[in-house]
């Protein structure tokens, strides 16, 4: 069969599961888009293009297939370029796809060429270019397994122009199936024995990969062996919360009792993450343990310190290896546990419990009765209240997400998509891609006026194809998170941290898609674009004090679309404290 280069990349991407590629459109790959036309596959269609790499990125980490971004040269690729950093540091599977210049008008400054491998080549796990037609399926087959495989990270493809519109007899190649390595019996009896013999062992817990659920599995055999369970910063969502063993999150904004409870592990098992800076305080805690690290990573990138054992496995088959034995029966727990009793265990997962529900008390009186604004404290119990630990969390970077983490609990794997590199504007892309990826979920983005108005944009693009996030913007004038480090470096001398901010509620509820309301470009369903605006309109609240956020909130739920709650705080506000007494 004879068709385009372009075409044969989009068969491809059909073939391997692929659901929905995020795209800013460009005259460099319009003979991919024609493909798109026809395939099984959403184009969604993006407002710039660090917000189409950020929804691929959460596609990943939600689902588990590596996501996929399609941008144009030159400015295209200098946007799209913040989702491969964060797709580098996070270790998330992610396929960007960037249209070149011709071949004849390569080197010559031809208009917005650039070097796709001069650009990329320190931030992704490869860098290819399909300058044979009759390869671009194999190179897109191989950027796929590429991303996925080892520690998953990003894999940029170039995609010349001229070389796209030309046909091929090249066939759809097949995309192998590729299960993770199982541990060695023997191994995993060591890993046993290890955990067994030590008087305070603690599990690590981390990354990507927990999205099938394999972490509450793990934590019925860490709660029955007394063994404690710490996570990762953002990746908290890979155990219930409600297990006996959670003992709470470490990196940014963790409980200094929870901290100092990993520093006490005398073993300490990573899986699917490694003893990075965030998470070791900077690398001045949990340095002394014994160490196992349970990795798919053979170069253990981003870890510190001592490595006793690396076992090459993934989240899932280092539990399926560790809960079951040969024969498949689950394990004794007593094999695991030696005489060790549950007060290890216990004592951790009681300072995580009293760190969490240190939050105040909505009917007391204000806690600071001067300051203007709504309490944040207050406010992030009453949406945990709301949400109940099964809702999808996305969060951008700030002051603001640190409310977030403290008091909201997460009960279902596939919960969380936070940037673990610091980058900001990821929180409502995230919560677009994760609306249209699980439309039967409910998708909160946490984020604060610096960060929403990154991307906010791309809450165009959940009108535009049926999603319904909902947006918490908190907003307080500054960046936050910088004045923070000014305070305590250049007291008194704020510099660079201002901002002025529109009424983001009136900029939400401006979007009406309603038949009375949209454009006349809007109202027609694109049949290659996969979009259904009919009848959306956006519901926007501007809440000024503590009492308005429980009644906007139960609005801002029942809406269906769309919705956003401006939240106005005092600009003095930090972030929790880190001791739960505080």
């Amino acid at each position: 069969m004879s068709r385009s280069a372009g075409h044969l990349i989009v068969d491809t991407l059909e073939k391997a599961g692929i659901e929905r590629v995020y795209a800013v459109p460009g005259e460099s790959y319009l003979d991919v888009l024609d493909g798109l036309y026809d395939a099984n596959i959403e184009t969604v269609v993006c407002r710039q293009e660090g917000g189409a790499g950020f929804m691929a990125l959460a596609e990943s980490r939600l689902t588990g297939r590596p996501g996929i971004a399609m941008v144009t040269r030159g400015p295209g690729a200098a946007n799209a370029m913040i989702s491969v950093h964060t797709a580098w540091q996070d270790a998330t599977a992610l396929v960007l796809f960037v249209g070149l210049v011709p071949l004849n008008d390569r080197s010559r400054e031809s208009f917005q060429e650039f070097s796709l491998p001069e650009w990329f080549s320190s931030t992704a796990k490869r860098v290819l270019t399909i300058d044979d037609e009759d390869r671009a399926g194999e190179i897109t087959a191989d950027a796929l397994r590429i991303a996925a495989s080892g520690r998953p990270g990003p894999v940029v493809v170039g995609l010349p122009e001229d070389v796209l519109v030309r046909l091929t007899e090249a066939p759809t190649p097949i995309l192998p199936e590729v299960a993770p390595p199982t541990p060695a019996p023997a191994v995993i009896d060591g890993l046993a024995s290890r955990i067994a013999a030590a008087e305070r062992p603690a599990f690590v817990l981390g990354g990507d990969g927990w999205h099938n659920g394999c972490g509450a599995e793990l934590a019925g055999l860490a709660a029955s062996t007394g063994v404690p369970i710490f996570c990762d910063w953002r990746a908290y969502d890979a155990i219930p919360h409600s297990s006996p063993a959670w003992a709470g999150w470490l990196g940014y904004g963790r409980a200094d009792a929870v901290a100092a409870g990993f520093a006490e592990a005398d073993l300490v098992v990573f899986i699917g993450c490694t003893r990075s800076d965030v998470l070791s305080d900077g690398y001045t805690i949990g340095f002394d343990a014994e160490t196992v690290l349970v990795s798919l990573d053979m170069e253990a990138t981003q870890h510190a310190g001592r490595i006793d054992e690396h076992i090459i496995a993934s989240p899932d088959s280092l539990t399926r290896a560790l809960t079951r034995t040969a024969a498949g029966d689950a394990r004794d727990a007593s094999q695991l546990r030696g005489d060790r009793t549950d007060e290890w265990m216990q004592g951790r997962a009681d300072a995580q419990s009293r760190f969490a529900a240190h939050r105040p008390d909505a009917e007391a009186a204000p806690e600071n009765p001067g300051r203007a604004g709504v309490d944040l404290g207050v406010a992030f119990g009453i949406l945990d209240d709301r949400l109940g630990g099964e809702a999808i969390l996305t969060y951008g970077a700030g002051n603001a997400t640190i409310w977030g983490h403290r008091f909201i609990r997460h009960e279902r794997p596939a919960s969380l998509v936070g940037a673990r590199n610091g980058a900001m504007g990821l929180a409502v892309p995230a919560a677009v891609a994760a609306s249209l990826a699980y439309p039967e979920r409910r998708a909160v983005a946490v984020c604060g006026d610096g960060d929403f108005l990154m991307n906010g944009q791309e809450i165009a693009t959940a009108f535009a194809h049926g999603g319904s996030p909902l947006i918490i913007v908190v907003d307080n004038g500054v960046y936050g998170t910088i004045v923070s480090h000014q305070e305590n470096h250049y007291p008194g001398r704020p510099s660079g941290t201002r901002m002025v901010n529109p009424n983001f509620a009136a900029w939400m509820s401006a979007f009406d898609l309603s038949s009375s309301g949209a454009t006349s470009a809007s109202k027609a369903s694109v049949n290659g674009d996969g979009m259904s605006v009919s009848g959306l309109t956006g519901h926007g609240e501007r809440v000024e004090t503590t009492e308005e956020f429980g009644p906007a909130l139960d609005r801002a739920l029942a809406h269906d679309g769309p919705a956003l709650i401006h939240v106005l705080i005092d600009p003095a506000t930090m972030p929790p404290a880190a001791d739960e007494t505080s």
